[in-house]
């Protein structure tokens, strides 16, 4: 089920109104029912996987609670782990392992033949895999107390809002929730709601409509110049971020209807300064995952400097493995964390250059500057992210460095991109107004600056981005771009 679909339209009011009349001590079961219906609309058959990574780490976390004995311990978080990424492995890693030991082996001169497994990737696989492991982690470090009710915890594992795609939850935030009574706020509704519109206004005008350029383009990178193909590739920038985002958005406002607080997935990203700053503002729940779970425990920073740069590309590297199992993934991967490892290696270097050229920290022109780079570094990565194949991303960069100048040629380039006048001033027009709003939030959320607005300039606004949405949206249900992850 699509948050932007007819069906979850009809699914989530029904949800709500039954979720506020039945008794507080009951709505568990409610959320609980309406999740497991929420996931099945996709393929009932795989509701068994959540099943089975419910059991296990409801049963590893109530043992590993009174275990004392560390081998014992031990033993049980391997329980964990190995269920967990076992089904990740089968589902999502399979083939691709054996594709390229089969294509590694041959290099030598051996034949690997093996049966490839011809099975859906189950939505959201990746999402509550690393939910319900960070659960069993934090129980073994003993930062969280094992959840003894099975319901509850079925509930943490696969809260719809965010089950499909994030924000990854930790259990000392969300299972907390679940033990409290919430009244019926209207506020705190409206806010949702609010939230929940300003996401899907993200996907359906932005997102989707940049996806009609982007899809045509990187689709058949050989038909296009280099200048076509750049801007194919700053568009799915901002598509992803919307895309993505807005999701988030959807899920936060979601869960913020019936009471509960998600936490904050995306910081307005593309003003960050520099990549360490870029990923503590992009989908900050895995980011912090990452760091949690892989990065601090192999050592972070308080190690060698050559043991440091290797914790943060493994790190990176990892998160490149986890988004999807092909060579352009871990590509993208492994250039975030190159970039953070010369950031440090040429930290004193930059700061010179910035001295030379008499970029000050806090002079509009540096942060002019850093931000650009910043952008160009992380656009740059995005090929590989978008790319169908190392070699069309190649081909996409060595095109993009050939650019022809000429404005003949630059003009000619804009109509190459499939889609009509109209639908590339309103993709442009929309982003141009998600910047004007992210501008305002800099400050603060921007929907706490709309309630303080009088009534009839908040209704302005309201009817305003109503009838936008409804004459520019793309109504054609288009998946979320992290559903394939």
């Amino acid at each position: 089920m699509l948050f932007n679909s007819l069906h979850f339209v009809l699914f989530f009011p029904v949800v709500m109104a039954l979720y506020f009349i039945i008794k507080p001590k009951y709505r568990w079961v409610l959320l609980l029912i309406a999740s497991y219906y929420f996931y099945m609309s996709w393929n009932p058959i795989y509701i068994v996987l959540i099943l089975f990574s419910t059991i296990i780490d409801y049963t590893v976390g109530i043992f590993l609670e009174k275990e004392k004995r560390r081998i014992q311990r031990n033993v049980l978080l391997i329980v964990s782990l190995s269920s967990n990424l076992g089904l990740l492995f089968l589902f999502k890693y399979y083939n691709f392992f054996n594709s390229a030991v089969a294509d590694t082996l041959l290099l030598f001169g051996y034949e690997y033949s093996y049966s490839v497994l011809n099975v859906l990737l189950p939505v959201g696989i990746s999402f509550y895999a690393f939910q319900t492991l960070s659960y069993t982690i934090d129980i073994y470090k003993g930062r969280q107390r094992a959840q003894h009710h099975f319901g509850k915890f079925a509930l943490f594992v696969s809260f719809f809002p965010q089950l499909v795609a994030g924000p990854i939850e930790r259990s000392t935030n969300l299972l907390p929730q679940f033990d409290k009574e919430f009244e019926f706020d209207y506020q705190r509704i409206t806010d949702g709601f609010k939230l929940m519109f300003w996401g899907l206004f993200k996907k359906v005008v932005i997102a989707d409509k940049l996806a009609i350029i982007v899809n045509q383009v990187y689709n058949d990178v050989d038909s296009y110049d280099g200048f076509t193909l750049l801007l194919a590739t700053i568009f799915f920038a901002f598509q992803i971020f919307c895309d993505f985002s807005g999701y988030s958005d959807i899920a936060i406002g979601c869960a913020k209807v019936f009471g509960f607080d998600l936490m904050k997935n995306f910081q307005i990203p593309y003003y960050s300064k520099n990549i360490s700053e870029f990923w503590k503002r992009w989908h900050i729940s895995l980011s912090t995952w990452f760091r949690d779970y892989v990065y601090i425990p192999l050592g972070g920073n308080r190690t060698s400097k050559v043991r440091w740069y290797f914790n943060l590309f493994i790190t990176f590297f990892i998160s490149g493995i986890w988004h999807g199992a092909n060579w352009t993934f871990l590509i993208w991967g492994s250039l975030h964390g190159l970039y953070l490892i010369c950031a440090i290696v040429f930290k004193k270097t930059k700061t010179v250059i910035n001295h030379t050229l008499g970029l000050t920290d806090g002079k509009l022109v540096t942060k002019i500057v850093q931000i650009s780079t910043t952008f160009f570094l992380v656009d740059f990565a995005w090929i590989f992210f978008r790319a169908n194949s190392v070699n069309d991303a190649l081909t996409i960069i060595q095109r993009i460095t050939n650019i022809n100048l000429n404005p003949t040629a630059l003009v000619n380039s804009l109509y190459q991109l499939g889609v009509d006048r109209e639908t590339l001033i309103t993709a442009l027009l929309s982003i141009l107004i998600m910047e004007i709003v992210h501008l305002f939030d800099r400050s603060g959320p921007f929907i706490d600056k709309l309630n303080r607005l009088s009534t009839w300039k908040r209704w302005v606004i309201y009817y305003s981005f109503t009838l936008y949405f409804l004459f520019f949206g793309t109504f054609s249900e288009q998946d979320f771009i992290y559903f394939q992850f």
